[in-house]
């Protein structure tokens, strides 16, 4: 199935963990902000409280956007684009916890930390979103390596998940670390590159 499918059959459940591993893996994008520890954001701990016990709800969803205002507070002094992206998908948190709100933000932070990866590829920008539509929609034409594994990390994590009684989340985290450790290597050496 495609990523565009999976996403338009998970519960709330599904994309609300789908949509805070996407957030999660962006984290490392703010570690290079001046003064990030003493604002009291450790990009590896910020979001595993939350990881630990997607139960739903609004206080549930309450605690998520504490952790966002902090992420939006960090990366609004960020340098460069990248970090922009993880204040996107902090800022597009739902007020509610229904089915309507949180596809709407698992499809946006989908296709935001798609962008990312592009971008950590070298896709010259202008055609992004065009790029992001086809391969979440199945396309891989022009894919590369670090667009491809994160497009499969998405799909095996909603794939993980559904269904799911309560194992599959140790799984899907699992997954989701070693894609913020791919984006932490890949956004370090860009900024090797370009300091």
């Amino acid at each position: 199935m495609t990523l565009v499918e999976l996403i338009g059959r998970a519960d709330e459940r599904s994309l609300a963990a789908s949509a805070v591993a996407c957030l999660d893996r962006c984290l490392p994008l703010l570690e290079y902000v001046e003064g990030v520890e003493r604002i009291g954001l450790d990009t590896d701990e910020a979001l595993r409280p939350l990881w630990a016990a997607v139960e739903g709800g609004d206080a549930w969803l309450g605690r998520l956007r504490r952790v966002a205002v902090v992420v939006e507070r960090v990366a609004g002094t960020a340098p460069g684009e990248l970090a922009g992206f993880a204040s996107r998908m902090a800022a597009a948190v739902p007020i509610a916890y229904d089915a309507l709100a949180l596809r709407e933000w698992a499809e946006d932070c989908s296709a935001a930390v798609l962008e990312v990866h592009l971008r950590l590829d070298g896709v010259a920008p202008g055609d992004h979103g065009a790029r992001v539509k086809a391969y979440r929609s199945g396309g891989t034409d022009g894919i590369g390596p670090l667009t491809a594994g994160e497009l499969r990390r998405q799909a095996q994590l909603l794939e993980m998940l559904s269904g799911d009684s309560g194992g599959g989340l140790n799984h899907a985290l699992q997954l989701s670390n070693e894609g913020k450790r791919v984006l932490r290597a890949a956004a370090s050496r860009r900024a090797r590159s370009s300091g």
